[in-house]
């Protein structure tokens, strides 16, 4: 599994972006990749999902690992493929995404290109409780509660990966996040011992 690329940025077009490693140019398809436009030329580093079919290996490309994370997270359900959920990555933020799943908010997911009722309905079944990603309560102007969607960073979404490779299930580990989130450490290690000593609890 590649998990990014780091180099320089050779070419940016509407479907991929060129990314040059001592001297190999790797081509990867972005959501959108004119938004790293502005750093041709430059040395980057892009999230990547190696999709690995019998015909082509192909690289998908991410600005952030929440939404690496929330791509690799949409392939698993029924009837969605890379470019499907691709297409939801890259015209929906995580937290909004997250939250309609939640909520069930079927509206929302039909807005996608390709997904009708039967699709949302999947997608709800499939993802609500599952996704990575923490989801607080916070208070309105008016006073009200209103649930809001909090990323977690990066070591804690590497140690998470880390504990599903173990066989912990998806319930297991969301149980344990925000715990996870909570402790300053940016070492993955670390997050690793805490996450196991709270599974065993």
């Amino acid at each position: 599994m590649i998990a990014y690329i780091h180099g320089k940025l050779e070419s940016v077009t509407d479907l991929v972006v060129i990314i040059e490693v001592n001297g190999v140019g790797y081509e990867i398809i972005c959501a959108n990749p004119l938004k790293f436009q502005h750093k041709l030329g430059e040395i980057v580093k892009i999230h990547t999902y190696h999709h690995v079919r019998e015909d082509a290996q192909i690289l998908y490309g991410f600005e952030k690992i929440d939404e690496k994370t929330l791509f690799s997270q949409i392939l698993n359900v029924s009837g969605i493929g890379p470019k499907g959920a691709l297409a939801i990555v890259g015209n929906a933020g995580v937290e909004e995404f997250t939250l309609a799943i939640e909520e069930e908010n079927e509206k929302f997911l039909t807005g996608f290109p390709g997904v009708g009722k039967k699709t949302a309905r999947q997608m709800i079944l499939d993802l609500k409780g599952k996704l990575p990603f923490v989801i607080t309560q916070t208070a309105n102007d008016q006073g009200q509660t209103v649930s809001s969607p909090t990323t977690i960073t990066k070591e804690v979404t590497e140690a998470i990966e880390a504990l599903k490779s173990l066989g912990y299930s998806d319930r297991e580990l969301k149980a344990i996040t925000p715990a996870l989130k909570q402790e300053n450490t940016k070492s993955i290690d670390e997050l690793i011992r805490k996450g196991l000593a709270l599974l065993m609890q």
